[in-house]
């Protein structure tokens, strides 16, 4: 379990590009799963873990499950925000979860995504790599 003192979020806003709209100017479901990386990005160099950090250390983390709920459209020029929050868990995977809200507050989706560590020879890490337990132990996530 995580307690509330230790949760970390991060809150990016975007807006809608035309490109990423049908042709009635509603953004198509798929580009929500590119708006939680949107939202990893930003929570990476907020709480200082990016992806150039995981690379750096020698490990890649693809994602390995992905959820996504759809309440509300958001349309062509509309800014919305993207809170990502980051589930700590004792296993060895980078877990998130992401409330996207329109502009006007209402929340138009909410999702998950969970990675899972590989070593520079693909092989999956079963325990915490050393990089990221320091960086669990210094965010108080241990």
């Amino acid at each position: 379990m995580q307690s509330k003192e230790n949760i970390l979020s991060c809150t990016e806003e975007v807006r809608v590009r035309f490109n990423e709209t049908d042709p009635l100017g509603i953004v198509w479901h798929g580009h929500y799963i590119v708006y939680f990386e949107d939202g990893r990005e930003a929570f990476g160099r907020e709480h200082g873990l990016t992806y150039l950090d995981i690379q750096n250390a020698g490990y890649v983390t693809p994602i390995v499950k992905s959820t996504c709920e759809h309440f509300l459209p958001l349309k062509y020029g509309e800014t919305f925000k993207i809170v990502t929050t980051f589930v700590n868990s004792v296993s060895a995977k980078l877990i998130y979860t992401y409330e996207i809200f329109n502009q006007e507050d209402k929340l138009v989706c909410t999702g998950e995504t969970i990675q899972v560590f590989l070593d520079s020879e693909n092989n999956l890490c079963l325990y915490n790599p050393e990089f990221f337990q320091t960086w669990k132990d210094k965010m108080g996530l241990s």
